[in-house]
């Protein structure tokens, strides 16, 4: 019988990943690929699927089983062995010092796709990488399923929304299933997961931030008042938020500064990234609950973020506006620097409306487009440059600036 990766590798929703091409083409190019991401978000799997469009023998090596580990007593005399191969490191920051060697192994037979590297704890495999692999990796991030991955019907946003997409979570065969994994899953990576990278928080203080970060999702963060509510300094909240950030449970969006006079917000917006794990948080464990929770609008405010983020380039830079006055702006999205920017505002309505505050911002950035992202079926103009945009069609938001 098939385990539940192996089952859902055959999936319709598995096989149209969107990242698997641009993997392939950077393993066309570099001698190293690092794939980062979550745990659970399907890296091992996508991992496998992309070994089987390779033109080459592979070798998986999971750091996380003590044979795999054990086989790299000796790295060097090991990965020597397979010259030849794709090898495949999953969890690779449990061994952090094989990476200078990885560069003396790549810079004997220099050719590209040798290695690809899974990981799940950014900051490590970044930094580890780059001080070792700099000009030999390529970096991909892997975020749970995205609308577009699971496909449009009105049942799968709902579900997506409401499970997030974590692929154990969005496809368990009902909701009491769905929301069991998620607690599961939170307990694993405050138990398990994080000190296992080596940082001792307690499990019971980091689920309690966590979960107070949860009733603050999409506001601007203050560490002072949730560090007095904990009875901790503001220090630590700060290095909590960074726990949390670094494991990919969370994200910071910064501000929008330009050459305005304004008075203008300094403080970041902090977002949980999987609306399921936030629901989960704030005990949100149906549709319906949903839509009568003070949650709603700040959770599919977090919930487009997501699907925008996972729809442009990772070049671009994305922030808000927000001034002391009230002048606000969801997100603004740069694609190049002295470029206008894009403005997105973020609307759980059928019939978006804009503020005067809106108003106000717009006149402050002068963006170049606009985009009223909204849970309804058609794409349809404001006024002049603003357009009203379903979340189905969140791709038009390139397609539209490179047209223009």
């Amino acid at each position: 019988m098939l385990d539940f990766w192996e089952a859902i590798s055959q999936n319709s929703i598995m096989k149209k990943r969107l990242l698997k091409t641009d993997i392939l083409k950077s393993l066309g190019n570099f001698p190293a690929v690092g794939l980062i991401g979550p745990r659970q978000s399907g890296k091992t799997t996508l991992a496998k699927m992309v070994a089987r469009s390779c033109n080459s023998k592979v070798i998986y090596l999971d750091l996380e089983n003590t044979d795999d580990l054990a086989k790299l007593d000796n790295p060097d005399f090991f990965l020597s062995q397979y010259e030849d191969h794709l090898v495949i490191i999953d969890e690779a920051q449990r061994k952090p010092e094989l990476f200078p060697l990885l560069r003396v192994v790549i810079d004997r037979k220099r050719k590209p796709c040798r290695f690809l590297i899974l990981g799940s704890a950014s900051p490590d495999i970044k930094r580890q990488a780059s001080e070792s692999l700099a000009g030999r990796i390529a970096y991909h991030e892997l975020s749970p399923f995205t609308l577009k991955e699971v496909g449009l019907p009105k049942k799968n946003l709902n579900k997506i929304w409401l499970r997030g997409g974590y692929p154990r979570s969005y496809l368990a065969k009902n909701n009491l299933i769905s929301v069991q994994w998620r607690e599961d899953f939170i307990q694993t990576h405050l138990e398990r997961d994080i000190p296992g990278l080596g940082i001792r928080i307690p499990a019971t203080t980091l689920r309690r931030f966590w979960t107070m970060v949860a009733h603050c999702h999409g506001q601007l963060w203050n560490a002072s008042r949730i560090a007095e509510s904990m009875g901790i300094d503001h220090k630590t909240a700060r290095r909590y938020l960074d726990v949390l950030q670094d494991t990919f449970m969370l994200r910071q969006i910064l501000p929008y500064f330009t050459n305005t006079k304004k008075q203008l917000i300094k403080s970041p917006k902090v977002y949980l990234r999987d609306s399921g794990i936030l629901h989960n948080l704030l005990k949100v464990d149906s549709f319906e609950i949903l839509q009568s929770h003070p949650v709603v609008g700040s959770s599919w405010e977090g919930f487009c973020l997501e699907q925008i983020l996972a729809a442009i380039p990772s070049r671009w830079d994305v922030s808000f506006y927000r001034t002391r006055s009230g002048a606000e702006i969801d997100f603004v999205i740069q694609p190049v620097q002295m470029m206008a920017p894009i403005a997105v505002e973020i609307k759980y309505s059928t019939a978006p409306k804009l503020t005067k505050g809106f108003w106000n911002a717009y006149n402050d950035i002068r963006p170049k487009q606009t985009f009223v992202v909204y849970p309804g079926k058609d794409s349809f103009p404001i006024a002049k440059n603003i357009w009203a945009l379903p979340i189905s069609q969140i791709n038009k938001i390139v397609q539209k600036t490179a047209n223009t």
